[in-house]
Order: C-alpha cells, then sequence, then structure tokens
C-alpha cells in the first residue's frame, strides 16, 4: 500500500495522561507523528487532537481503533489531505536592522502575504500562516538573512465534508 499523510482527528474528554496512551500507540507501530495538535472544540469539555502521520491507509486504519480503544476517547476519524482544509503558523524572529537595510526583507514579507507582529530596536517578528510548503518558502527566503528564532505550529484542520461531529458527540455525552 502507498504512504500518505492523513490527518487524524481525535476528540476526547480533556482528562490526564491521554496524549502519552496515543502517542505510545504511534511509537509502538514505529509511526512518526508528523504534528500534533490540541485544542478546545465546539462542545465544552471536549478537546480535539490533530494528528498528521505520513502512512498507509491499512495503518491509518488499525490506529484509529486503538486510539477508540482508549477511555477517554470518544471518537476518531481519519482525512487525506484532499478532504481537509488545514493550514499551520509559523513566527520568525529578524534583526531589526534588515527591516531598514535590506529591501528585499520588505518585499519577501510582503509577496508572502506575511505580516510583522512586533518590532524593537533589536528584532521584528513575522507571522506567516498557510501550508506547509508556503512557510518553508518563506523560511528559505529569509535564511540567507539570518533567523534569530523560528517556531511552527502544528496543522489544525477542518473536513470539507460535514461531519455533524456536534450532533454525534451530543449524543454520545448524554
Amino acid at each position: 500500500m502507498k504512504k500518505e499523510i492523513y490527518t487524524i482527528s481525535v476528540y476526547t474528554e480533556n482528562n490526564l495522561g491521554l496524549l502519552n496512551r496515543i502517542a505510545t500507540l504511534f511509537i509502538k507501530r514505529h509511526i512518526n507523528i508528523e504534528s500534533l495538535t490540541v485544542s478546545s472544540t465546539e462542545i465544552d469539555n471536549v478537546s480535539r487532537f490533530i494528528i498528521v502521520a505520513f502512512i498507509t491507509e491499512d495503518q491509518v486504519k488499525k490506529i484509529i481503533g486503538q486510539i477508540e480503544k482508549q477511555v477517554d476517547v470518544i471518537k476518531a476519524y481519519y482525512h487525506t489531505n484532499e478532504e481537509s482544509i488545514y493550514i499551520q503558523s509559523a513566527l520568525f524572529k529578524v534583526k531589526s536592522s534588515l527591516l531598514f537595510d535590506e529591501r528585499q526583507i520588505q518585499n519577501i514579507i510582503k509577496k508572502s502575504n506575511s505580516q510583522i507582529v512586533t518590532v524593537s530596536r533589536e528584532f521584528f517578528v513575522i507571522e506567516k500562516s498557510g501550508r506547509k510548503e508556503e512557510i518553508d518558502k518563506l523560511y528559505n527566503e529569509l535564511a540567507p538573512f539570518g533567523i534569530m528564532q523560528f517556531v511552527r505550529s502544528g496543522r489544525i484542520s477542518v473536513t470539507k465534508e460535514e461531519m455533524k461531529i456536534s450532533e454525534i458527540l451530543k449524543k454520545q455525552l448524554n
């Protein structure tokens, strides 16, 4: 079977230790987690893990089955990139002098649809949201000038198809 990127969404009660148990399921199968994001959902007291992994469909089906056996897990789904709308965010910390001394920096920021979120005497911070490839491109354009710090979030996503997860969760929680 062919490997591809899958986005796994896990709806859970917000309890201690679940992240460790879910990560262990991936470790036991020698599957690398490409990104991981945990956030609140449209339902009170329900969290959503968004896990991105490069695996086969057979592997993702098996891991979904194992995830759903966890006591605190309400429901888990998987989707391909084509079935999802997704982005990441990144922050780039760069020397302030470059903003004024290197005209290219301003052009790079404008061309990449990024924005400056703060400026000080020593540094400025650029924020970029978008697909991984867009963030990588901005990184590669800024790297020759020197990046003081860089951080990227995990993927956040929603499905293109209506999932009616709110109704499913409300039924399961009642």
